[in-house]
Parts: C-alpha cells; sequence; structure tokens
C-alpha cells in the first residue's frame, strides 16, 4: 500500500511525503528456543555466534552477563545492576572505548536510557542504537563484517 499526504501549495496540490507501507503480518511467525549464528569469512574480529534464553556466544564462548563486545575485545566487568540503574558513568565508561556506535541491548524487551545518562556519548560524537538483546547481536555482526568500529553493550538483568 503506498500512503501519500498532498499539500496545497500556490492553489496547486504537491505530493509532500510519500511512503510505502508494508504489511509483514502475513509472513510473521515467531521463532521459538535458542538461534545459531554462523560465522563469515570475516577474521580477527569478535562476532555473536549464537543467543539464547539469558545467554548469547562469541566466537563459541557462552556469556550470561552483562558485558560490551568490540571488535577486538570483550569487556566483561560493565555491570550496571540492571537497565533501571543504569547511570551517566556507565555510559561515560561506554565512550571511553572510541566505538563508532553503541548498540545497547536492553535485555528481552525493548527500554530507553534517559537522554541526561547518554550525555557522554553525544558529547564524544558516538551514535546511540537501542534494541533488544538479539537485535543488537544480528546488528554488531552486520556492522562488526563491515569493518565500523562497534560496540554492542548488553544488559541482562
Amino acid at each position: 500500500m503506498v500512503q501519500c499526504k498532498v499539500a496545497v501549495i500556490g492553489g496547486k496540490s504537491v505530493a509532500v511525503s510519500v511512503e510505502k507501507v508494508y504489511n509483514f503480518s502475513l509472513f510473521a511467525r515467531t521463532l521459538e528456543g535458542p538461534l545459531k549464528l554462523h560465522l563469515s569469512n570475516v577474521s580477527g574480529i569478535n562476532l555473536f555466534t549464537g543467543y539464547g534464553e539469558g545467554y548469547v556466544m562469541v566466537n563459541r564462548q557462552r556469556h550470561a552477563q552483562n558485558l560490551v563486545v568490540l571488535n577486538d575485545s570483550i569487556v566483561t566487568d560493565w555491570q550496571p545492576a540492571g537497565f533501571d540503574e543504569l547511570t551517566a558513568d556507565d555510559f561515560r565508561r561506554l565512550a571511553e572505548l572510541k566505538p563508532e556506535i553503541v548498540l545497547l541491548g536492553t535485555g528481552t524487551r525493548l527500554r530507553f536510557p534517559r537522554p541526561e545518562l547518554t550525555r557522554a556519548l553525544h558529547e564524544a560524537r558516538i551514535g546511540l542504537e537501542v534494541m533488544d538483546i538479539q537485535a543488537a547481536c544480528r546488528t554488531y555482526n552486520i556492522l562488526a563484517a563491515e569493518e565500523r568500529k562497534v560496540a554492542a553493550a548488553l544488559l541482562f538483568s
């Protein structure tokens, strides 16, 4: 379906925005259980190789606690007590890692941090994308394969 918004300017009808709307509900299905991701030919960088209920696998190694995955390292001591306990210092620490973009995996559901908490990322001109953990894993792999300097900060609690 195509939706078009029209405005009248100077007596003429002008399309001011056109967007195509897709209905994927006919094709949607629920993924049950763990998912295994396959490694591509990218070598020397960390990649997510799987995830499931309460864990992720990075280079085939299982992790079930908060962590930050970067192309060349894994930070296992990033320990906010949970999403509701995130502080500006947690984001300042992410900024010190100097990625181009941070993918914040907020658990099994999407939750956005308060803007004042993420100020350090904004001031360092580091992008922030918020998503659930599974989406963060998939997005990280795509960006890492493109040799982007990306950090996936995952909150399990």
